[in-house]
């Protein structure tokens, strides 16, 4: 039997203890729960999991039966149900982690009605035998809504394109009444426009927030000595007495992975790999270790990281450039969920640049599909190479606009952001468009008088004057150019070649041991038709920190700092006593209480049940399951501080 749904405002507040909603987030509850399907772009951190949760809860009550979200994610499926268990809702899995029986013991549970939301993978909701447990509650009417996260998946142009959500078109086809939100924290305009095809949301309302994290702050270098310049990042910006921030640094190989997480281990940062060709027990024992310990750095490949919901992330860093820009937001938008400051930083050079066009190449895909994976990699090379606001660029190319909000002028269009290394400090720019004309001069006369093409180390000695023996054997201190080039230096030559890559001036033959071929696009540069501008040093460190200390183990949580010492000490006492119930509960530490609650009730003192009613964070199943116990602690801690 049906029945009026409750108001969403009071779910948010009695379930999750939150007083308003962010942003779009009522807008999109109200839509769903009224039964309409919606496309939600919103930034990781932004709360996406409410506007599906809210609704099924809402549509639940009202009659209308189980919401399925739809998720890729098998690993973390246990802690995103468990965190709906400690706020009071039913909610369960279905994957391969469970036996046959526990399986069978859960679909009876969703057949009786007594599951409000229940996560599955996309290739366990399209098998003939979901699907049939599907038709026995639709025909009931006890299918309340579809959530499909991670859309992005669906897209062959996104940055983590998995076959088997083609296959959710079943949904629609087969429960049209049925409302479907698909979820997303990262799409630029071609990606979202298929999902929008791939999915059948043309008549699905479109919910964009802002892409904007004003938390994070971006910096890029130029590679020189990667492992160095890392280690120098995380020793300089997130290290302090007691230990390291909690962080994640990408990088492209597994060995690579190997390599640097014992390095930095070496160097006394608790430092974890990842990748899929570790033991899966051995994969999951480090996942939990960094949802669960603080101070933890995962250094992953891709294989780590979507949907990980640890707030404390104080930073992400790329040893390799990702493939797009879609795949570095993604990415580095794990960093700073809580809101807090965090730092995003990427080490790039010559050979990220020919790797990815090699890889774009030499896959087996179509030539559309190339061409615009090519055009996506120019755009993140752009981003690296650019000389003006990091935050600017990065905006505009999801379509929008950056404002940036001041107290004193209000807001402004178009504004540097204050918080990415080239507005904290400007590079020096210089014209490297000669440079570029005596490099491609260089590669076209060296193959005029050889017929053989050789790669980039052996083209910049020959412009630069040095005499190799290369050079020598092959007589090519006579071509015409040799030397032209000896005021520039080598990091100023690979900076001109990374650019003529990126834009087609020049060509990588991955064929033929990566030499370089010139394109039809080398003759504007040849004419002086293009100019080349680039950043003089990219790697020169900043003479100001860009991101203060904030959180780890290595420092007061940032969500403490404004704290009295006493407060300080109630705020670690919470913690630790939040850290046996996580343990007790086989569940990370920020699934119990967030940081920013458990500093709101050591502010706050309290002294009964009636004075953490109104602490964010704190709904009415865990008040009556932790209340007595968070008083115990902060009374405890004012007695021994006494």
């Amino acid at each position: 039997m049906l029945t009026s749904a409750p108001a969403p405002q009071t779910i948010l507040h009695e379930v999750f203890g939150y007083g308003q909603f962010r942003g779009p987030q009522a807008a999109i509850v109200d839509h769903v729960i009224g039964g309409g399907d919606a496309l939600v772009l919103m930034p990781t951190g932004g709360g996406k999991s409410l506007c599906y949760q809210i609704p099924a809860i809402a549509r639940q009550r009202a009659g209308h039966g189980v919401a399925i979200v739809v998720s890729p994610l098998i690993a973390l499926m246990h802690d995103q149900v468990g965190a709906l268990h400690e706020a009071g809702v039913e909610a369960d899995f279905l994957n391969s982690t469970l036996t046959g029986e526990q399986a069978n013991a859960v679909e009876k549970r969703m057949l009786r009605g007594e599951i409000t939301l229940l996560y599955a993978a996309p290739e366990r909701v399209t098998t003939p035998r979901f699907l049939a447990l599907l038709d026995q509650m639709h025909e009931r009417g006890q299918v309340s809504l579809f959530a499909i996260d991670e859309a992005h998946c669906v897209s062959q142009w996104g940055h983590d394109f998995r076959p088997e959500y083609r296959a959710l078109t079943v949904l629609h086809e087969r429960y049209a009444g049925v409302p479907r939100v698909a979820l997303t924290a990262t799409a630029d305009d071609i990606t979202r426009a298929d999902i929008v095809e791939r999915l059948q949301l043309e008549q699905a309302r479109q919910f964009v927030s802002s892409f904007d994290r004003p938390n994070i702050s971006y910096s890029i270098v130029e590679k020189k000595e990667a492992t160095q310049q890392l280690l120098r990042f995380i020793q300089r910006d997130h290290a302090g007495p007691a230990g390291h921030d909690s962080g994640i640094v990408y990088c492209q190989s597994r060995k690579r992975v190997e390599e640097i997480a014992q390095t930095l281990s070496a160097q006394g940062i608790n430092a974890l790999p990842y990748h899929a060709g570790l033991d899966a027990d051995v994969r999951q024992r480090h996942q939990d270790r960094f949802l669960r310990e603080d101070g933890v750095v995962m250094v992953a490949t891709i294989a780590f990281g979507m949907g990980i919901d640890k707030p404390d992330v104080r930073f992400v860093a790329h040893l390799d450039m990702p493939k797009n820009i879609e795949g570095y937001y993604q990415e580095t938008g794990r960093a700073g969920r809580d809101g807090l400051p965090a730092a995003a930083w990427m080490a790039y050079g010559l050979q990220d640049v020919v790797n990815q066009r090699r890889m774009i190449d030499e896959s087996p895909a179509g030539e559309e599909f190339k061409q615009v994976m090519r055009g996506k990699l120019d755009a993140l090379l752009a981003l690296a190479e650019a000389t003006d606001c990091r935050r600017v660029r990065l905006l505009h190319y999801f379509g929008e606009e950056y404002v940036h909000a001041s107290p004193a002028a209000g807001p402004t269009v178009g504004a540097t952001c204050s918080n990415c290394d080239n507005c904290l400090t400007p590079p020096q720019i210089w014209d490297g468009t000669d440079a570029a004309r005596k490099l491609l001069s260089t590669i076209y006369r060296v193959q005029q008088m050889t017929g053989i093409s050789f790669g980039a180390g052996h083209m910049m000695d020959i412009l630069r004057g040095k005499a190799t023996e290369k050079v020598t054997q092959f007589g090519h201190q006579s071509v015409s150019t040799f030397g032209l080039g000896a005021a520039f230096s080598e990091a100023q030559l690979r900076g001109v070649l990374r650019q003529l890559i990126a834009t087609g001036s020049l060509a990588v033959d991955s064929q033929a041991f990566n030499t370089l071929q010139l394109t039809e696009g080398s003759r504007a540069v040849l004419k002086g038709e293009l100019q080349v501008l680039l950043r003089e040093s990219v790697s020169a460190p900043a003479e100001r920190r860009r991101t203060p200390r904030s959180g780890g183990s290595s420092a007061p949580s940032a969500a403490a700092a404004a704290l009295t010492v006493e407060g300080q000490a109630r705020f670690a006492a919470l913690k630790s006593w939040r850290a046996e119930v996580a343990r007790a509960h086989n569940l990370p530490a920020y699934v119990i209480f967030h940081d920013a609650t458990l500093a709101a009730i050591a502010a706050l003192a309290p002294n009964t049940l009636r004075e953490l009613q109104g602490v964010s964070g704190l709904g009415a199943k865990k008040l009556e399951a932790y209340g007595e116990g968070v008083l115990r602690v902060v009374a405890q801690q004012d007695f021994s501080g006494a």
